[in-house]
């Protein structure tokens, strides 16, 4: 006897309702950027995300008059040093509150870069992983979704200390209802000075120990390479994640690839990262190997030899370098790629929506700002990043504008956020 869905109970038939719309979701293939445009400006509360919206003359020249406007009153010269000086303790600081609370896996990345799931077929499409569904059966997709710096991005970036992120269980729908709660609540107005923190003794003698036994153990693990005896030595695929915080990108992947040949090299600035990192129950020292490491010391060994790596993956990480030593670190790690290995990124792009919501005297540089937590951001142009890696010896292979519309339908308040997704590969010859 067939019985139809009016008679199951109102539970039961929400998960069947859910159920179907899985299934359905999961036999559709979604590109890689998105595939909702904006066609009719008349519709835009319609969704809570719109995909490769293009600004108009208006809005550029309004964005370039903020950047302008903000660069006239840059950060004292002693303090920028200050932030230069104490980077490794502002981001001591951050992940001590924050602990592995603040951030989401990022499913998303396996739709961005497939290189990183080894188990799918050329022509799969991973669509339901890393898709928030709100309660209408909108969806947000990619870095909108579940990225690190969704919640962050806007609010801690502009100078806002306030943690808005409170959840202990934040998912992907959670972050993104964050975001759109307060949108123009942001503020770096605020009268107190990280940097005058710098001196404190709270958490000095932990956080200078924990550094010390980081680059310990980098240096032990740099003599055993020299010696051709190296963590994951034995692997057919070696991917190193630069700047990892407190494993977003690595647990992912890991789980996600159950090929015994893989194995994981994931480093940070901060040693209280790289220790949430190896207090996961998912760490295993068989797959994966997390260590403190400075990518600004290009005089520093790292914990495998040169051109060993078949991947190296950089998200929302070259951002926080200061501009001057990009390059350095850049061309430091093209060297640790095999002929033929590629490099993946994404970061803050030209005139997001964090960028235009600091206020004045939040600005380093042309394009650079420190946060009111102390940790700093840079927002990059393709042209920057074509010769940053280009300057290295990688090949383009693809260099992308994310250009992403959300919206905050109950506020009626529009929020355009500029990424940039490339990947870029190691000359054969």
């Amino acid at each position: 006897m067939r019985i139809g869905l009016a008679c199951l109970p109102l539970l039961a038939r929400r998960f069947v309702c859910v159920q179907t719309r899985f299934c359905q979701t999961q036999t559709r293939k979604r590109p890689p950027f998105g595939d909702r445009y904006l066609t009719d400006p008349s519709r835009v509360f319609e969704h809570n995300s719109w995909d490769n919206v293009e600004w108009d003359e208006d809005q550029d020249a309004q964005a370039k008059q903020k950047v302008s406007e903000n660069a006239q009153d840059p950060v004292p010269p002693d303090l920028q040093e200050t932030y230069e000086a104490k980077a490794d303790e502002f981001w001591n600081d951050f992940y001590s509150i924050h602990q592995n609370r603040f951030f989401k896996d990022r499913h998303w990345l396996f739709t961005e870069f497939p290189e990183l799931d080894m188990n799918r077929d050329g022509e799969e499409e991973r669509e339901t992983e890393g898709a928030v569904c709100t309660s209408d059966g909108d969806k947000m997709t990619g870095a909108a979704a579940v990225d690190k710096n969704t919640l962050s991005d806007i609010n801690k970036e502009t100078g806002n200390s306030e943690d808005m992120c409170t959840s202990k269980e934040v998912d992907g729908e959670t972050e993104r209802t964050n975001v759109e709660k307060e949108p123009m609540a942001l503020s770096s107005d605020s009268t107190h000075n990280p940097a005058e923190d710098c001196g404190s003794e709270k958490n000095a003698v932990l956080d200078e120990l924990c550094q010390t036994l980081g680059h310990l153990a980098v240096r032990s693990s740099s003599a055993a390479v020299e010696d051709g005896d190296f963590p994951g030595q034995q692997a057919r695929t070696r991917m190193f994640e630069v700047g990892c915080g407190v494993g977003n990108t690595v647990f992912p992947i890991l789980q996600t690839n159950n090929d015994p040949g893989l194995f994981m090299y994931c480093c940070d600035f901060s040693a209280t990262a790289i220790d949430i990192v190896k207090q996961q129950p998912d760490y295993n020292t068989r797959r994966c190997h997390a260590f403190v490491h400075d990518l600004t010391d290009t005089t520093s060994s790292l914990p495998f030899p040169p051109a060993s790596l078949d991947i190296i993956i950089m998200i929302f990480v070259l951002s926080a370098i200061h501009p001057d030593k990009m390059q350095s670190t850049v061309d430091h790690l093209a060297k640790y790629l095999k002929p033929g290995g590629k490099l993946l990124f994404r970061d803050y792009g030209r005139y997001d929506l964090a960028q235009l919501r600091f206020k004045k005297g939040r600005c380093l540089s042309d394009n650079f700002y420190v946060r009111g937590d102390g940790t700093r951001v840079y927002f990059f142009t393709q042209d920057e990043l074509r010769t940053l890696f280009g300057s290295a010896g990688l090949q383009e292979e693809l260099i992308h504008v994310d250009r992403r519309l959300q919206v905050n339908r109950g506020r009626q308040v529009k929020m355009y956020r500029v990424w940039l997704l490339c990947k870029f590969t190691k000359p054969l010859d």
